[in-house]
């Protein structure tokens, strides 16, 4: 019999004062002109904080924060003094920073199509995500043509928008040969899928003259390119191994710098002494810990 899965956090949810926690990290400057900022701050102040914060008790008292800095930040700006928080069990703050799942492509699409459904309003709902309604109704019908095996692939994966648009071009088959391929290469950007599109055969899509007339290549052009697309794809799959250990090792190495860099007196120490050596340890840290958020708007 399997031991029990141990809870990471407390089940209760505190509300604690906004003094009373301790940031791991600063915010990069000019973070608060991002589009990711502002659409936080707007849901703040339209519907409040949904996550919670998540921190971990000091042994000298109060509690460090270990995600949800933009969240806090936004909170301050708005002027609240309290934020509901869950309590980890202990301070390993990149164990929980790398574990935090966000809101992808078709899950906000869910999200927008059960929150229609119960009877709130386009308007609301824009001013939450601060984006027009106009974006509302179209991520309202993002699986529009969309294939089921197509939407369950990449239902937790970061595809922008106009990447959709690429896949409803295609019929279900090539749909799903694109979206294999996307994930192998680990490329979600509109840019791979326009050229996935562009390589497609004409039995594939459901309008070929209209693809035929926006590249304006050649039947052996277009064969070419295929080919070439193709001996690309071989190449992603090969590199997979060695980027995925590379990957482990940076990770790695990311969170034990992290988890240093959470301790006020190394910090400290670092920033008196070898403030060079203290950019470049953040640097690795917010490298390894950034949303692939611009794949996610291509």
């Amino acid at each position: 019999m399997s031991d029990p899965v141990k809870i990471a956090f407390e089940r209760k949810i505190l509300t604690l004062p906004i003094t009373d926690l301790l940031p791991t990290k600063a915010l990069p400057a000019g973070v608060r002109e991002s589009v990711k900022y502002r659409r936080i701050a707007a849901s703040v102040a339209e519907v409040g904080l949904i996550e919670p914060l998540s921190i971990a008790r000091q042994k000298g008292g109060g509690y460090l924060l270990l995600d949800g800095h933009m969240r806090l930040d936004a909170l301050r700006f708005l002027g609240a003094t309290d934020a509901p928080c869950v309590v980890a069990d202990d301070d390993e703050s990149f164990t929980y920073n790398k574990r935090v799942n966000r809101l992808a492509t078709i899950q906000e699409h869910y999200m927008i199509v059960r929150a229609l459904e119960r009877g709130v309003p386009e308007e609301k709902l824009a001013r939450a995500l601060n984006v027009d309604v106009k974006v509302i109704r179209q991520r309202r019908h993002l699986l529009a043509g969309i294939s089921r095996d197509v939407a369950e692939l990449l239902k937790d994966k970061p595809v922008g928008h106009h990447a959709f648009q690429k896949l409803r071009k295609m019929k279900p088959i090539r749909q799903l040969e694109v979206a294999e391929l996307m994930v192998s290469a680990n490329n979600y950007t509109v840019s791979y899928a326009k050229a996935l599109l562009a390589t497609s055969k004409p039995a594939d899509l459901h309008k070929p003259d209209e693809l035929k007339k926006a590249t304006g290549l050649s039947a052996e052009q277009m064969s070419r390119l295929e080919r070439e697309m193709a001996s690309v794809s071989e190449d992603y799959k090969e590199l997979e191994v060695s980027y995925g250990d590379d990957m482990l090792v940076l990770v790695v190495a990311a969170g034990f710098l992290e988890r240093l860099l959470s301790r006020p007196e190394i910090d400290g120490f670092l920033a008196g002494r070898h403030p060079e050596f203290l950019e470049n340890f953040r640097a690795i840290v917010q490298a390894t810990s950034l949303d692939q958020s611009s794949a996610a708007t291509g």
